[in-house]
């Protein structure tokens, strides 16, 4: 695409101290472009690290399609998970259908209490739902009997209890009515084992237990509060929603991950969009600076441009002659800013955690994001597109000098000489 002759003196030009790439403005530019394209690239990362992270943690946990009854209570679920299994696109799209007794209580133990939601489930179903990196202490949840309680590590920790240890459960859920009034009811289970998800809301707000003890505990008789379906592709959530809405009596609802989630999940989108398009202004603003800087690069070489113009160079190789000039700076930038980038978003958490022993404040609450550590997934074809982009933005910022360049009068600049 380019000459040798072409190549040879865009790379001069680009050498020169005074208005090449050795100039202030140049450096600006080439800093600006492999700094837009780093954070991006981490931004990005993060973004998307946040998203499988949530999904595999919390919708992961909760069921990609949730089945309720408008009256609170579904009695005949084993019966309406076989009849759910009849359905050829819920049987090859899920890989398991879980009933939960789900409640509020509040956890109290040595003096101290805490707000906490208790979810009666199958033990087997709880080993095969906990993501990986999820960490257990002390019984094997498969070996958790009824009568027993599996904690968040951080519940745990707050309230100062540990393998052996009874807390007892408060539930406004079966209260008993008595001539002094509504009391709640009140029951006391051993800790047998605590966990540690990573994922802060469950860590410090959940309380697991075998399903015939919610069931007893929460006064629901042979039914549970809700059915989770587990998918296969967590994104192909319409065709099983849609399939279940036809098929079940009426007074059941269904709802996705993204119904349960919609403010979440669309807030995380939103800031992806807005923090994409904020920091692509570090790009185009490091783009605007080549243009200036070959502009000035053209007014510097105008006698140059004027002596090869005259020995047969070609108003199209002028042209071609300040875009490879232009764009090697995009390119440089977008390369070193794309190492750059990928670097940081592997090694983010360690970072953070540098950052944070430096400034002795915590980074990352949280208390705040619902998660413990700082979540990245480089995905390839991102950053490719990214780097693609900040090469395509430098690009364009050359047509305008290559063209001055190329339509300079030879004639009337030796004149002027």
């Amino acid at each position: 695409m380019f000459t040798k002759l072409e190549r040879k003196i865009a790379f001069r030009y680009l050498a020169a101290k005074r208005r090449g790439f050795g100039s202030v403005v140049s450096w600006v530019s080439l800093i600006g472009i492999m700094l837009g394209v780093a954070t991006l690239i981490v931004v990005m990362s993060v973004m998307g690290g946040f998203h499988d992270t949530l999904l595999s943690r919390i919708v992961g946990m909760n069921g990609h399609v949730v089945v309720y009854h408008q009256d609170g209570a579904i009695a005949d679920y084993d019966f309406l998970i076989s009849r759910m299994r009849e359905s050829k696109t819920v049987d090859k799209s899920v890989t398991s259908i879980v009933p939960i007794a789900e409640g509020q209580v509040m956890v109290t133990a040595a003096g101290k209490n805490s707000g906490a939601m208790v979810r009666g489930i199958r033990m087997k179903d709880l080993a095969d739902k906990t993501t990986t990196g999820t960490r257990v202490y002390g019984k094997k949840l498969t070996d958790i009997r009824d009568g027993e309680l599996v904690v968040g590590a951080t519940l745990a920790r707050k309230l100062g209890v540990g393998r052996g240890n009874n807390i007892s459960l408060v539930s406004a859920n079966g209260a008993t009515a008595t001539a002094f009034g509504t009391m709640p009811r009140i029951m006391s289970y051993p800790v047998e084992s605590s966990f540690f998800m990573g994922m802060y809301e469950y860590d410090s707000g959940y309380v697991f237990m075998p399903l015939e003890t919610a069931q007893k505990y929460l006064n629901l008789g042979n039914a549970v509060t809700h059915i989770d379906l587990f998918l296969k592709d967590a994104e192909n959530t319409d065709a099983v929603r849609d399939t279940l809405i036809s098929t079940l009596p009426d007074g059941y609802v269904v709802r996705d991950w993204r119904d349960l989630n919609r403010g979440f999940v669309g807030a995380l989108q939103v800031e992806s969009n807005v923090m994409f398009l904020i920091l692509m202004l570090i790009v185009i603003v490091a783009a605007f600076n080549i243009v200036s800087s070959l502009v000035m690069l053209v007014k510097d070489k105008s006698r140059d441009i004027a002596v090869l113009r005259t020995f047969g160079v070609s108003r199209r190789s002028m042209m071609r002659i300040f875009v490879l000039s232009g764009t090697s700076i995009g390119v440089i930038g977008a390369i070193f800013g794309t190492i750059l980038g990928v670097v940081v978003a592997i090694y983010i958490e360690p970072i953070r955690k540098f950052f944070q022993w430096a400034t002795g404040r915590d980074l990352f609450p949280a208390e705040l994001y619902y998660l413990s550590e700082l979540p990245s997934r480089v995905e390839p074809l991102t950053v490719i597109g990214i780097a693609v982009i900040a090469i395509a933005l430098a690009f364009l910022a050359t047509i305008y000098p290559a063209w001055k360049a190329a339509n300079t009068d030879p004639v009337e600049v030796l004149r002027n000489e």
